[in-house]
């Protein structure tokens, strides 16, 4: 082969293992920066550290105060007491004397019917009682006569006894017929209708004018349900049935209801009933709470949640649900340490709304990044702008149970 041809060759091959070279370390490159940017934000990564300008974040101190421990639940509000008003005389529907929808007392009057014919079985009753009064009266007189003639033997025995017995079956006619009129005076009464219970009513089944009749079968005139007080009926995993029980009785125990789940709270009540079976299909306890309800908060058949406070942590460590990040292993923060953003891992004990209560990690007093930055990484200078807990949320800071500020749902790490 000639020299020429030799060079040549050399040449070419040179070339191809410097474009060979290159393109790998472009490749090498371009994964090594797709890849470094979410191990630099868990703190995983041996990169860069402080590298670049600092950047502006706000702060919320690690704070050591009261905060509940809550379950949170769905649930139904039923009555407490209801009653379907039906009528225990037959006759003609005169009047109702109330409107559709009505809060009613106790014993009053909701419906008149017809008392005519009652009132004419009542003065029936009364002079038949009249009647064998007199004929009583004239009975025992007679045997009162009889009884000095029998001693004296001017009478024979049999006559006597057959005063006497006149006399006891007059008394005991007289006796049944004071009965029935007792019995033609409650049904007269039952020609109005009033309301067995204090309760809202609901809608009519039949108006004035229309013939009622006796007795359980067809609708009712109206159903009345008692709502001051209320009870609702919550259904509750059972893991949380021990500590239920643990709770109950104690001062701390109480129910917050809220119309829909993260709202504000509208009643606060107290449990008075537990299950005495676990529901096997769901897996699920009912658990009832009993609400004053005094200014008809709530409904029945009204669907609600409801956070049922067991009890309240004094010392809980309180930090803003935006303050903590995921991490690959565990939950972390960033802690503002001499000018840098430190990275600390914590553990979750439970979320109360946007704040969470640190079990381990912290001690309290940290300066701990509140809105954290799509660019902080472990190690990144930073400023900060302001002063702490007052700013973040906009100032808001966590409230104990039973304002707007309530907890939610207990949650695990």
């Amino acid at each position: 082969m000639k020299p020429f041809w030799k060079m040549f060759l050399v040449l070419c091959i040179l070339a191809g293992g410097g474009s060979y070279w290159w393109k790998s370390r472009s490749i090498a490159t371009t994964v090594e920066a797709s890849q470094g940017a979410p191990a630099k934000a868990e703190g995983r990564s041996a990169g860069r550290r402080g590298g670049g300008a600092a950047i502006a974040v706000s702060t919320v101190k690690a704070t050591r105060q009261p905060m509940p421990v809550v379950i949170e639940a769905v649930g139904t509000v039923e009555s407490e007491h209801s009653v379907a008003v039906r009528p225990q005389v037959n006759g003609v529907l005169q009047a109702v004397l109330f409107k559709e929808g009505d809060f009613v007392k106790q014993g009053q009057v909701l419906f008149k019917i017809d008392a005519r014919p009652m009132q004419a079985a009542l003065e029936q009753v009364r002079a038949a009682l009249a009647r064998d009064q007199a004929q009583l009266a004239q009975a025992q007189a007679q045997e009162a006569r009889l009884r000095p003639l029998l001693e004296k033997d001017y009478i024979t025995r049999q006559e006597y006894d057959v005063a006497a017995t006149q006399a006891k079956a007059l008394e005991a006619t007289v006796d049944a017929n004071r009965a029935a009129l007792e019995q033609t005076r409650l049904q007269l009464a039952y020609a109005q209708i009033s309301a067995p219970i204090a309760g809202r009513t609901g809608s009519l089944s039949i108006r004035s004018g229309n013939l009622l009749t006796a007795g359980t079968g067809g609708a009712p005139l109206v159903v009345i349900n008692s709502t001051r007080p209320i009870l609702v009926s919550l259904s509750v995993p059972q893991r949380y049935l021990d500590d239920v029980r643990r709770a109950w009785n104690t001062p701390d125990l109480k129910v917050e209801i809220s119309a829909n789940p993260g709202g504000p709270v509208v009643a606060t009540g107290a449990l008075v009933f537990i299950d005495n079976t676990v529901n096997p299909q769901s897996g699920t306890i009912v658990l009832k709470a009993r609400v004053k309800n005094d200014n008809d908060e709530l409904w029945p058949g009204q669907f609600i949640a409801a956070r049922i406070v067991l009890r309240v942590e004094k010392d809980a460590l309180v930090l803003p649900e935006s303050a903590v990040q995921p991490g690959q292993d565990h939950p972390f923060v960033f802690v503002a340490r001499d000018g840098k953003a430190v990275i600390q891992e914590v553990a979750i004990d439970r979320q109360i709304r946007e704040w969470v209560v640190v079990s381990k990690g912290l001690g309290g007093g940290e300066e701990v990044v509140a809105e954290v930055p799509p660019t902080l990484i472990d190690g990144a200078p930073i400023t900060i702008q302001g002063a702490g807990d007052e700013r973040v949320k906009g100032g808001r800071k966590p409230k104990e149970s039973g304002a707007k500020g309530a907890p939610g749902k207990d949650v695990k790490p």
